[in-house]
């Protein structure tokens, strides 16, 4: 960069006095300073003095435009990586709250599995030792699946049917009337005591799709020879019964000892006959369900 001074001593014509000033020039910008101020050099009328703005070129006009241009792009970048650094410690800090959530949340979980297992271990320990204490439990509780030992429990022990709130059981030896009360003692029950048309249905129902011709032991004989009838229980035989499921009513005075038999024929009344207690014949055993206290 080149600056040229030059110093001028001028006078007025009318009186004579003289000016003296000093003029700077440039490349870019020149200015010329008189003894009264500064005056735009190179005009023809230098007497007066005034202050006059600065001339720029060309070549200034565009870099003060293309530095504008720079500082707004600067200002602009920067509020950008500001932005993105803001976003980026935002989603830092959200990611590591995630984290933080999740393994809190997996320790719990594992807390809670470890805690049930234990409690699932000490039940089924529980569970054999009482199958295991309580052998009966084996009848109404059999081993469905022998590859994972599962049991299903049922309210009848296995190979019994159920009916209201009875089991009962269609023997296949044949004994005679005392023979199959001791049998059906030995399973835990007695022989069947018909107490409502309703349960006679039933036995006679299914006793029919079981036999082929066979009749079946019930609860009911002569306590004496000629004596009344009752059943095992010693309860009597309810009022209306006689004339309902008897065949043949018992006559009085018959001084053999006679027990009830079921014999299934095409209705469930009339299906009830007197027998010799001696003679040999399946039975039906009856049994009170299971119940969990």
């Amino acid at each position: 960069m080149k600056l040229r001074v030059t110093y001028r001593l001028n006078a007025h014509s009318g009186g004579g006095t003289q000016q003296s000033w000093i003029y700077f020039q440039s490349p870019a910008v020149s200015y010329c300073f008189g003894g009264m101020g500064v005056i735009r050099p190179g005009e023809n009328g230098t007497s007066g003095p005034g202050l006059l703005h600065p001339k720029k070129t060309e070549w200034s006009t565009e870099r003060d435009w293309w530095y504008t241009q720079y500082r707004q792009l600067s200002h602009y970048l920067a509020l950008l990586c500001f932005l993105l650094t803001m976003a980026t410690l935002l989603q830092t800090f959200y990611l590591v709250q995630i984290t933080l959530v999740f393994q809190s949340q997996s320790a719990l979980q594992e807390v809670r599995l470890k805690d049930l297992t234990q409690k699932l271990n000490t039940l089924n320990h529980s569970y054999l030792l009482l199958f295991h204490k309580y052998p009966a439990l084996n009848q109404y509780c059999p081993i469905t699946n022998s590859s994972t030992n599962e049991r299903e429990c049922r309210p009848c022990p296995e190979g019994w049917e159920s009916f209201g709130e009875r089991c009962y059981l269609y023997t296949h030896d044949r004994l005679d009337w005392i023979s199959s009360q001791y049998h059906c003692l030995s399973v835990g029950g007695n022989l069947a005591m018909v107490k409502s048309e309703e349960e006679q249905i039933f036995l006679w129902k299914r006793a029919k799709e079981l036999s082929q011709g066979d009749s079946y032991w019930i609860g009911l004989r002569n306590g004496n020879p000629g004596g009344a009838w009752h059943w095992v229980d010693d309860s009597p035989v309810e009022k209306g019964f006689w004339d309902i499921f008897w065949d043949h009513e018992p006559e009085k005075g018959d001084t053999r000892e006679l027990c009830a038999r079921l014999s299934p024929g095409d209705s469930h009344r009339a299906g009830w006959y007197a027998t010799m207690c001696k003679n040999s014949l399946k039975s039906i055993c009856e049994r009170t369900q299971g119940t969990l206290q």
